[in-house]
């Protein structure tokens, strides 16, 4: 509702009146809105509030910053940084001074992550993949929990000392994956994955400690969105705080606030459920006892009903040889299970052993490969030898004057090869297949074959 001053203000108005009035103004007609700029004056009180201003090149305003809201802040506010506030404009009626009563705070420059986050966030939900009707129940008591996170992570921590102390008997198997940074979404993308091919876990936790909107970016990337969509396993997500939401969280079979939310939400509580097995156990041993102590009594009047003691004491003969049978039977029940567990012992001690006889076999066929493989490269390199030797053995210079013909060479030593290079008196060699000639050309012919 917009106020007229003309039409709501008096006569005469006192300074609180009139800063109300202001205030109720502002308010009114000031919507929550996206400020951005640089950070002056920050002071944190003793209170846990935390005032400051929020200037440009052109202006500045104060801020307040209350506890609750500054509890949930993952970093720490500075003089000199650039932030965008998420704040309502109002008026501080005790001084009449004009300021911003910030909601939330964040560093400039994730807008175009928070457009991002939101842009994927309308995709996916256009896909169907938030719908309520999707979502599986998780297993009320999992055996086998799988947990998509880092190794080195908190959050692992967290969850696994969650569930030792919850339910000690749940199996845990652990995906790692990188979970921040390059990379860090493909990695949980092929986690999930295996997790899902591997079908150990009847559940999956999908977790991360707190961190900025970049450091949980990797839950925002559409290829973990779907991997999440199309695990055949149901998957809760924990990752970052309470007032952290990722794509993944709308995805997931459920959400928790935190990793140990998670654990807590996937597991069962044995605590309770051991405190309900001691009441029902009690109530079915009240109920028991009270049958029994009714039992008793009828026998009691049947013993009395009894006149011969050698009746009676056939009775608790067959009482005695029943209870005998009971107890034998439950005996070789027991001693039943304990041989299946010791077989199974067994069976899996074997199953995990080294198979001696199919390795040794393995070497074996492996060094016969290796002989043969040997041998017929030594016959590829034979022939090879054999073939280049016959080569060298056909251009040898020794052959050729073996066969009668000689090599001429000038005073020079440079071999003749025509006899234009010749002149009637030049001294030459003639190279014989054994010996050399000297000798002086007379005259010499040109041409092949004269």
């Amino acid at each position: 509702m917009n106020l007229d001053p003309k039409t709501v203000l008096p006569p005469v108005i006192s300074v609180g009146d009139l800063n109300a009035l202001t205030r109720a103004l502002i308010e009114e007609n000031l919507p929550l809105a996206w400020i951005a700029g640089e950070i002056s004056n920050f002071t944190r009180a003793a209170s846990g509030h935390c005032y400051f201003s929020l200037k440009d090149e052109r202006a500045q305003v104060r801020c307040v910053l209350f506890r609750n809201r500054a509890q949930l802040l993952d970093w720490q506010p500075a003089n000199g940084a650039r932030v965008e506030v998420r704040a309502v404009p109002t008026l501080y009626e005790a001084r009449g001074e004009f300021q911003l009563n910030v909601d939330f705070l964040r560093r400039a420059g994730l807008g175009a992550l928070f457009e991002a986050f939101e842009r994927l966030k309308r995709k996916l939900e256009a896909e169907g993949l938030f719908a309520v009707g999707r979502k599986r129940p998780l297993p009320s008591f999992p055996r086998t929990i799988g947990v998509v996170t880092s190794r080195r992570a908190a959050a692992l921590r967290d969850v696994v000392t969650t569930l030792a102390r919850r339910m000690p008997s749940i199996r845990v198997i652990v995906y790692p994956t990188q979970v921040q940074g390059e990379g860090a979404a493909r990695q949980i993308a092929d986690a999930l994955a295996l997790a899902g091919r591997r079908a150990e876990a009847d559940v999956l936790i999908l977790c991360r400690g707190g961190g900025s909107l970049e450091d949980l970016w990797s839950f925002n990337d559409e290829a973990v969105a779907r991997a999440v969509a199309t695990s055949p396993i149901p998957i809760v997500t924990g990752v970052g705080h309470e007032t952290d939401f990722t794509v993944v969280d709308f995805i997931a079979d459920a959400r928790a606030a935190t990793p140990t939310a998670a654990a807590e939400l996937a597991s069962p509580d044995g605590i309770a459920l051991a405190r309900r097995l001691g009441a029902t156990g009690q109530a079915l041993s009240q109920v028991f006892h009270r049958g029994l102590e009714r039992r008793m009594l009828d026998l009691d009047v049947l013993a009395r009903r009894l006149r011969h003691p050698g009746e009676r004491l056939a009775h608790q003969r067959e009482l005695l040889a029943h209870l005998g049978a009971r107890l034998a039977a439950a005996w070789m029940r027991g001693e039943q299970v304990h041989v299946r567990r010791l077989r199974e012992c067994a069976r899996r001690l074997v199953l995990g052993g080294p198979d001696l006889a199919r390795l040794q076999e393995r070497r074996r066929g492996l060094l016969l490969r290796l002989r043969n493989a040997q041998r017929s490269h030594l016959g590829e390199w034979r022939a090879l030898l054999v073939s280049r030797s016959a080569a060298l053995e056909h251009l040898n210079p020794q052959a050729v004057l073996e066969r009668g013909y000689a090599i001429v060479r000038d005073s020079h030593g440079a071999v003749v090869r025509d006899a234009t290079q010749l002149s009637p008196g030049d001294d030459v060699e003639i190279a014989l297949a054994s010996g050399a000639v000297d000798a002086r050309v007379r005259s010499t012919r040109s041409g092949r074959g004269d």
